[in-house]
């Protein structure tokens, strides 16, 4: 099953994500803020990553962007969570390379859909490249 970090600054929100997304089968990693975020990224790899915008030390911005600048981290599907749904914002999250932004609250069920069709996508496109080879 694929490994998602989901950061998130509010515990409730990050412990309801993390409800939602273990129900489904998947394993759930947990950061409070961007330091720590950067740490786990650091020490594991991950097929999706869940991240709010505003958080403490490094914002989720930060966090896309410092994603898609490091070569082995670069396919990590990536989804954007916040309440900040201004088209300024929601367009430079994916100018820096996030895969999805899912507008605050949430619905579980178009969680869950997002991840699965990243995952299908990360999935097709290793088999195609297996194929080409």
């Amino acid at each position: 099953m694929p490994n998602i970090l989901v950061i998130d600054d509010d515990t409730i929100m990050l412990k309801a994500i993390k409800n939602i997304l273990n129900k489904d089968g998947f394993d759930v990693i947990m950061a409070k803020d961007g330091k720590e975020a950067f740490e786990l990224l650091d020490n594991a790899d991950y097929d999706i990553v869940v991240t709010d915008l505003m958080m403490p030390y490094a914002n989720g911005l930060e966090l896309v962007s410092k994603l898609r600048n490091d070569d082995t981290k670069r396919k990590v599907g990536i989804i954007v969570v916040s309440s900040v749904g201004n088209e300024e914002t929601i367009t430079e999250a994916f100018r820096l390379g996030a895969d999805e932004y899912i507008k605050k609250p949430i619905m579980a069920e178009e969680l869950i859909a997002r991840i699965r069709k990243l995952i299908a996508n990360k999935n097709s496109k290793t088999q195609f490249v297996t194929k080409k080879k």
